[in-house]
């Protein structure tokens, strides 16, 4: 109140004075306005018992970190109809996400196209990697796998990761879909590894080349080109060698082989339209015959 006058001083001469917008004064004055429901029919779930359905997906899950994409599949697989922007939003809510990584931003790429075959056996990649044993110290895994459906296609553990330990692979490969090692059994296949030792020695290149395989290595500095293989390697260590600690190579060599069994059989990914690599490799065959 103005003290000489008696009246109150006007919104146009206060806000100025109190640094205050003339319309958030009218705004907090508004009486506050019920926001309004949400339109449509009404789910069959309501959030709490969709919610409830996803962390049971997740508990039943043998895998980790899967994220809002393969949870609303399996509830698609169970007979549950729901928006996956709906699945996204209450998993965030409740902190139930997988990690998100960052891209990195690329330039101009030597390896402009795909790595992605369009049937199976016209591709497999192989690579390798450590993990440590309380016994034997650190040790390897290597494995081949299939780029059309992700399917490990063999793999072997060794304490020591030469050439013979990443030949053996391959051999299991060749036995499972042909039934044969014999000199140009695998005519057709090329086979994508980088540039460790173990994949440039002559024994290595020699030997694939006398099975078939046609020699397809990785460009140099670019392992995006082995990419099918570096991201099997990865799954298997967030779901598997990161999760145990192995007392020896042969707990490691039972555990390993559960979990590539698991993975084969029950793995869903979705470039494949959310089937597992076995499925995808039976519907292939079927659509071959």
């Amino acid at each position: 109140m103005s003290p000489g006058t008696g009246q109150p001083y006007t919104l146009a001469l206060l806000c100025p004075a109190l640094r205050v917008a003339r319309s958030s004064v009218y705004a907090a004055a508004a009486p506050s306005a019920t926001a309004p429901g949400k339109r449509g029919p009404k789910p069959t779930l309501d959030d709490a018992a969709l919610l409830e359905r996803i962390r049971a997906v997740l508990a039943a899950c043998p895998f980790h970190g899967e994220g809002h994409r393969k949870v609303h599949a399996r509830l698609r697989h169970a007979g549950i109809r729901v928006s996956r922007t709906r699945v996204r939003r209450l998993m965030g809510a409740h902190h139930l996400l997988a990690v998100y990584r960052p891209q990195r931003t690329h330039g101009d790429r030597a390896h402009e196209g795909t790595i992605i075959t369009t049937r199976p056996d016209e591709m497999w990649g192989t690579d390798a990697t450590r993990f440590y044993t309380a016994r034997e110290g650190w040790c390897w895994f290597f494995g081949a796998i299939d780029h059309y459906t992700d399917e490990v296609m063999g793999w072997h553990v060794a304490k020591l990761g030469d050439r013979w330990a990443a030949l053996e692979p391959i051999r299991q490969g060749m036995r499972t879909v042909f039934g044969t090692i014999a000199p140009k059994g695998a005519v057709g296949i090329a086979l994508r590894h980088d540039w460790g030792s173990q994949y440039t020695s002559a024994t290595f290149v020699n030997e694939i080349k006398c099975w078939g395989f046609a020699d397809a290595p990785a460009f140099v500095g670019e392992p995006e080109c082995n990419g099918i293989a570096e991201r099997f390697m990865r799954t298997l260590k967030e779901q598997c060698l990161y999760l145990h600690q192995f007392r020896d190579l042969e707990e490691a060599r039972q555990v390993i082989g559960a979990f590539i069994e698991r993975y084969n059989t029950e793995w869903i990914v979705e470039r494949l339209g959310y089937r597992t690599p076995a499925q995808a490799r039976r519907d292939a065959l079927q659509e071959a015959a």
